[in-house]
């Protein structure tokens, strides 16, 4: 497979295999998986993605954000078979591996903050975020938690009890975990308090202290505030320049703990490590999972060594910190440095979005164009002026980019989300925006211009 030929499709579709696979899937796969078309994936390469038909696919959303250095990365590959020829599992709850320990050191390096930090291992973003939730209960002995409208935490309790992104997440399993109190997301494109930045002097920061601690939750009874530093499935919204800055002081008014869910916006997808660098903030703890380990289940949660005090047996995973993960993700924070992956994302992304600003120009669908690095998102509306979403819109022109050789999704209401991999040239840019503006094209005028 090559990245000079593609996109490639030699058979439209879902083809023959494909069909056939979704059948099965139909009948042996829990019924609460929600995928975003039918591409049954064999192969991955890079930025590529073949199906089991043969078609090629450009990867705009990097396998939900996962695959940071690309698919199948060599290095990866050999640090895998390496370790799993060594050790593949001996429970790092129970026992030690050096494996563990080197990761945690370097974790402990590239995240932000110079002070003393300690890092718990599990497999995945909600179980980062489980840990987090415990961390927070136990150091603080606080028991109540702010989160934020439209956040995606994750679906175990603890995560869905801040997950507040769609209602399905969270229909018929209440009672959820209790003392989570969600509050506005600062989205100035379609702004809660029908207010406008800057004139707007960070009203959303100010209502949390003045009517929500002021009026009904004791601050002092807040252990965290927990927070996506760029808001993920609900829309790839970015917060403007100061929001996390007044939120950090706002947390340390009260002593409350600034916790930092970087599960998707980490490990360089923003062009920097953790996306809350661009705004100079340093949190208490950081929740890390997708694209540290290029796939393989690995989430680790990262706090001020002070606030990870707790005792032993108060958490702990059987799987967490399996060594062939850890070692993957070791030679993934090596790809990102070596290759200058950071500033790459960097690069690239400021192109892309410049591209798009180009489109706009053109069509009436691109309403707002918003992000930093390759975590980017193009909201679609039906009318400028009244801000109507684009949902069937955004969905038709995802299936159409798809049908074409562009693997992406959309997120929020109506966004197209352009997350590739970190390693992605302008060469696949191009042929992807390309086929992007193409369908973007069509369904505005199938769609608005009838």
């Amino acid at each position: 497979m090559t990245e000079k030929k593609v996109p490639k499709i030699v058979v439209t579709p879902p083809g023959p295999k494909a069909k056939e696979l979704l059948a099965k899937d139909e009948r042996y796969i829990s019924p609460s998986y929600v995928r975003w078309y039918p591409l049954v994936a064999k192969e991955g390469k890079g930025c590529i993605i073949k199906d089991v038909d043969g078609n090629e696919y450009i990867d705009f959303n990097s396998g939900l954000a996962v695959m940071n250095v690309g698919h199948c990365h060599p290095k990866v590959l050999e640090a895998i078979r390496k370790q799993s020829e060594e050790l593949l599992h001996y429970s790092n709850t129970d026992f030690y591996y050096q494996v563990v320990i080197d990761l945690a050191e370097k974790i402990s390096e590239i995240t932000p903050g110079t002070f003393e930090k300690k890092a718990y291992f599990g497999n995945s973003g909600a179980e980062s975020i489980e840990a987090a939730i415990k961390m927070v209960r136990w150091h603080t002995r606080r028991p109540r938690i702010l989160a934020f409208i439209g956040a995606f935490h994750g679906r175990t309790y603890g995560a869905m009890s801040l997950t507040s992104s769609k209602p399905v997440q969270r229909r018929y399993f209440f009672p959820l975990v209790p003392g989570v109190t969600h509050v506005p997301y600062p989205y100035c494109y379609r702004c809660p308090f029908k207010l406008e930045y800057p004139d707007c002097d960070y009203w959303c920061i100010d209502f949390i202290d003045e009517w929500v601690f002021h009026k009904y939750i004791p601050p002092e009874e807040v252990g965290a505030i927990i927070i996506e530093p760029i808001q993920g499935e609900g829309g790839y919204i970015v917060p403007p320049p100061e929001y996390h800055q007044k939120l950090k002081k706002l947390a340390d008014k009260y002593g409350i703990l600034f916790v930092d869910d970087e599960v998707q916006a980490g490990m360089g997808r923003t062009g920097r490590w953790f996306a809350i660098e661009h705004w100079n903030v340093e949190p208490d703890i950081i929740c890390i999972a997708k694209g540290i380990a290029s796939g393989l289940p690995l989430g680790v949660t990262v706090a001020k060594a002070e606030v990870m005090d707790w005792e032993g047996g108060a958490h702990a995973s059987t799987f967490g910190g399996n060594p062939v993960s850890c070692a993957a993700a070791l030679a993934v924070i090596d790809i990102i440095k070596e290759e200058n992956l950071l500033e790459n994302a960097e690069t690239q992304g400021n192109y892309i979005m410049e591209r798009f600003r180009e489109m706009q120009e053109k069509y009436e669908l691109i309403g707002d164009i918003r992000g930093k690095g390759l975590m980017i998102g193009v909201e679609l509306v039906r009318d400028r002026k009244t801000k109507e979403p684009a949902k069937k819109e955004a969905q038709e022109i995802m299936f159409r980019s798809w049908k074409r050789g562009v693997a992406l999704i959309t997120a929020g209401i109506s966004a197209i989300r352009i997350a590739p991999p970190l390693i992605i040239t302008e060469d696949l840019i191009d042929a992807a925006l390309e086929i992007i503006e193409k369908s973007i094209a069509e369904v505005e005028k199938e769609y608005l211009k009838k």
